[in-house]
């Protein structure tokens, strides 16, 4: 794949073949090659295969999907089970799973009115998203999903959401 811009290489060549002072304008076109490969593939010296440092972050991530409610409960933990092994096969790491149970919705899907829905929070590379919506688009037994990326905000607040909830638990445990 072809990343670097033709007119910039072309305006490039054309110094280095005008120009008296050669070395410098080749040390040049090389400092150009390597900014420009590390701004678009994000991996350092990728040209030169010198080494490869990827500069992924991760991402908070939060994913609804609703999986047919003519399921049995262990068929849809199974489900679960494998979406989960898919964010973390690729690389994503599991912060809170919350089983909504079956509910109504609020318009019929595939001739279904109720549906078993289940929220998942992880922080994962910006990769792991197009594998995991192929995966709930492959199982015939999603019938909807949603992914979204939490900005600094929605982080916060599922955060507290889930210290209330724990919180809540732990009342209950004790009284």
């Amino acid at each position: 794949m072809n990343v670097y811009h033709p007119r910039s290489l072309l305006f490039l060549f054309t110094l280095l073949t005008d120009c008296a002072s050669f070395s410098f304008y080749l040390l040049v076109f090389i400092f150009y090659l390597l900014v420009f490969s590390l701004k678009k593939s994000s991996y350092f010296c990728d040209l030169f295969k010198i080494t490869k440092i990827k500069l992924d972050m991760l991402n908070h991530y939060e994913t609804v999907f609703i999986v047919t409610p003519v399921l049995s409960e262990a068929q849809m933990k199974e489900a679960v089970e494998k979406f989960k092994g898919v964010i973390v096969a690729k690389g994503g790491e599991i912060i809170n799973e919350e089983n909504w149970g079956l509910r109504k919705l609020a318009y019929p899907i595939q001739k279904k009115s109720t549906g078993f829905f289940t929220m998942m929070e992880f922080m994962a590379p910006g990769e792991l998203v197009k594998p995991l919506e192929i995966e709930y688009k492959r199982d015939e037994r999603v019938i909807r999903f949603l992914t979204t990326r939490l900005d600094k905000y929605s982080s916060v607040y599922a955060e507290k959401r889930r210290n209330k909830k724990e919180n809540a638990a732990k009342v209950t445990t004790e009284e």
